[in-house]
């Protein structure tokens, strides 16, 4: 046989559209279309196994998503753990974070949280001690807890909101900070609501593939 298959020549054949990345990955226009980027907080509710952080924090790389934040730890349940991730994306790609994260295996909920959600971090923050009376003024006003003295450092604690992290680190500048360390954004929904709950696995099928009909939809 001489003849290809029917079809149009190439450059007749449709083009994808999009642009790839450096690792070939080709980007959403709609992603990449001009939006104003917004931070929020996901709770991920996950099976609580070794390389599920691998799994998740890898997502993140290969799509190359902002991720401002990332906390792990144990919840009430032996079998579960909880991430929480403070990104900032356009909304776009937050609907594609969610969609993403629920396609792994060990995700068993993904819920992206309301503004008035309570979000807290944990920062120490090591200063010199030169003046100790004003650096002990300046904890009491951010409520912050001296877990740590010497003649030369004095380190303290202090817990709340980023905006309220940040205010004090400022304000503990004057004096010299020698180190900060600070755990990234946990997060709880408020009242009765449910900050991750496990999927029902016919809602887990409809998120992760909208366009696939209910068996009852013949």
């Amino acid at each position: 046989m001489t003849g290809g298959l029917d079809g149009p020549a190439p450059e007749e054949r449709p083009t994808p559209a999009g642009r790839r990345t450096a690792q070939g990955i080709r980007v959403d226009p709609e992603v990449e279309a001009e939006h104003e980027p917004r931070r929020t907080v996901i709770s991920t509710l996950v099976e609580h196994e070794p390389g599920v952080l691998s799994d998740v924090s890898g997502l993140f790389s290969r799509r190359q998503f902002n991720i401002e934040s990332l906390t792990v730890g144990p919840t009430d349940d032996e079998g579960r753990a909880r991430i929480t991730l403070v990104v900032e994306e356009p909304d776009p790609g937050i609907e594609q974070i969610k969609k993403q994260l629920r396609k792994l295996v060990p995700v068993v909920s993904v819920r992206e949280l309301e503004p008035d959600a309570m979000r807290r971090e944990l920062a120490l923050v090591k200063v010199n001690a030169m003046r100790p009376d004003q650096v002990a003024a300046v904890a009491e006003m951010y409520g912050a807890t001296t877990v740590d003295a010497s003649p030369e450092t004095a380190t303290v604690e202090i817990t709340g909101s980023d905006q309220k992290i940040d205010a004090a680190i400022e304000a503990f500048s004057q004096f010299g900070i020698r180190e900060i360390s600070r755990t990234g954004t946990t997060a709880l929904a408020r009242g009765t609501t449910d900050t991750a709950r496990e999927t029902p696995p016919e809602e887990s099928a409809q998120q992760t593939n909208p366009q696939q009909p209910h068996a009852d939809d013949d």
